[in-house]
């Protein structure tokens, strides 16, 4: 397996279905049909391709594995590929979500079909390249790329207002990665490489750093999103069809906690420490800021959307409590919230596809009519709000019990969190499940189909899977998280200035 490039042959795989499905004519239903399979087979290869990642990943390793690395820019700039414990799980996720939205845009999309698969392929390649690119300037071409098919996805096939939310979605986006692409400039004439595993061994100057930092963040915030700058994600999430929002949730929103630990921990080590604080006041914000919000919401969608504000929130959190704890849940709670949102918003796809109505208000008694449909929709509820056995429950404990080492009071009020999280998403299983049929539009729903059953349940056995059984995630990252808790993190923390309340690398509580 060392001689094949598996990590090229997964990224590029979509990119060969879309230039496949480039040269197809015709709108006739035949022809639509075969576009549909194409892109359904082409994500699902993919899938199972990456799958053979997983029998050669050492997880006792922190090193990047399956590297490949060719001259591509000069002497400097290469093209250079690479996993370890923390991106493997991120492109399993990517290339698992694939092909259930492919199903889940099966027949709710109409219209320029072959652009719209085309568009969702593309977008895999992309974001699969960056948790795999091992040049600064390899990830921020993959990163910023990604933003493109998003884009058209939104503004095309998205709902009402989908050309504000696109552009609003763009600019965003755009407008914060400016500074990253500054930043990578500074650090390239700094360290005369662009180079990633080299540059996280590389010391920049303490006062280089905190610019650095500031600028990387700028990025990676916008994309979380964080507070304050998270306002694009609902109008996103809103006009997004639902295949967008799955991908959107699941994948996009990752990329800046992937950031975080990839870039800002490890290669500014001391500005990350210096501005710890601010980010875990702003992590409890965003939590119950976006909780509260969520209140009020009167549309599925926008009540989901600032639900994943939150929950990011405990990510940021659990990443800054900057030990073991917290990180750990920081990465498992990405995956997790990666499934469980992914599934939230396809549930709210099968009733749109049915009704064409998102608001809370023309909905109740759905369970008389769909009772299956009601079970999956009360465990995806359950697993947001962080129900034990649930894989929502690992993520959050474990950021928790990072940000108890770390700050007592930032845990106490995140810990609201949760409360608030009960309180909207038990209000919401009630409004649209609960009660009678008054509503003719209720009254002949139907309950789950085939299609829709095979999307949701890979979902429910991963949920519940990772809920009682976490471990297969905590083995594949144990190695690289410690390896960055001893080779950054922990030679911070034990400095002087720090050791009357040392912030402490523990055994991991799983």
């Amino acid at each position: 397996m060392s001689d094949w490039p598996i990590l090229s042959v997964t990224i590029f795989l979509p990119l060969v279905g879309a230039l496949l499905l480039l040269f197809m004519r015709g709108n006739d239903p035949a022809t639509l049909r075969n576009v549909r399979h194409i892109a359904l087979w082409t994500t699902v290869v993919t899938f199972v391709v990456s799958l053979f990642l997983l029998p050669g990943f050492d997880a006792s390793s922190s090193d990047f594995q399956f590297v490949e690395k060719t001259p591509w820019l000069g002497d400097t700039i290469n093209y250079h590929l690479g996993v370890d414990g923390i991106s493997l799980p991120l492109v399993l996720l990517t290339t698992f979500l694939m092909p259930l939205c492919i199903l889940a845009s099966w027949r709710s999309v109409e219209k320029r079909v072959q652009e719209y698969m085309i568009a969702f392929l593309v977008l895999e390649t992309l974001m699969i390249g960056v948790f795999c690119a091992l040049d600064l300037v390899l990830f921020y071409l993959f990163f910023e790329a990604g933003l493109i098919p998003m884009f058209l996805i939104i503004g095309i096939w998205g709902g009402a207002r989908r050309v504000y939310a696109s552009f609003k979605f763009f600019l965003y986006t755009l407008l914060g990665s400016v500074l990253m692409l500054l930043a990578i400039m500074a650090m390239y004439v700094q360290a005369g490489t662009t180079d990633i595993p080299t540059l996280m061994a590389f010391e920049f100057p303490a006062s280089m750093q905190t610019w650095l930092w500031l600028a990387f963040f700028a990025s990676f915030a916008v994309k979380m999103p964080m507070w304050p700058v998270h306002t694009w994600l609902p109008d996103a999430h809103v006009e997004a069809p639902t295949a967008g929002s799955v991908i959107l949730a699941g994948v996009l929103l990752k990329m800046g906690g992937y950031g975080f630990i990839r870039f800002s921990l490890p290669m500014f080590p001391d500005a990350s420490e210096f501005f710890a604080p601010m980010v875990l006041v702003l992590s409890v914000i965003a939590i119950i800021y976006a909780s509260l919000v969520a209140l009020m919401q009167e549309d599925i969608k926008k009540l989901i959307a600032y639900s994943s504000v939150a929950h990011m929130g405990f990510v940021t959190m659990g990443i800054f409590s900057l030990n073991r704890q917290g990180i750990d849940g920081a990465v498992f709670q990405m995956i997790s919230h990666g499934i469980v949102s992914g599934a939230l918003f396809l549930c709210v796809g099968v009733v749109y596809d049915r009704t064409h109505t998102r608001e809370i208000a023309a909905y109740g008694g759905v369970v008389n009519r769909m009772p299956a449909y009601a079970a999956v929709f009360l465990l995806f509820t359950m697993a947001n709000i962080g129900l034990p056995g649930t894989s929502g429950f690992v993520g959050e404990f474990l950021s928790l019990l990072g940000a108890y080492q770390a700050d007592t009071w930032i845990a106490f009020f995140a810990t609201t969190g949760v409360i608030l999280s009960s309180a909207y998403g038990l209000w919401l299983f009630r409004k649209v499940i609960w009660g009678v049929v008054d509503k003719p539009a209720i009254a002949v729903l139907s309950d789950l189909n085939r299609r829709e059953a095979l999307i949701l349940a890979p979902l429910i056995v991963l949920t519940l899977l990772f809920g009682v059984w976490p471990e297969p995630v905590f083995n594949m990252t144990s190695a690289s998280v410690q390896n960055l808790i001893d080779t950054s993190i922990q030679t911070v923390t034990t400095a002087p200035a720090t050791a009357a309340a040392p912030v402490p690398a523990a055994a991991p509580a799983h």
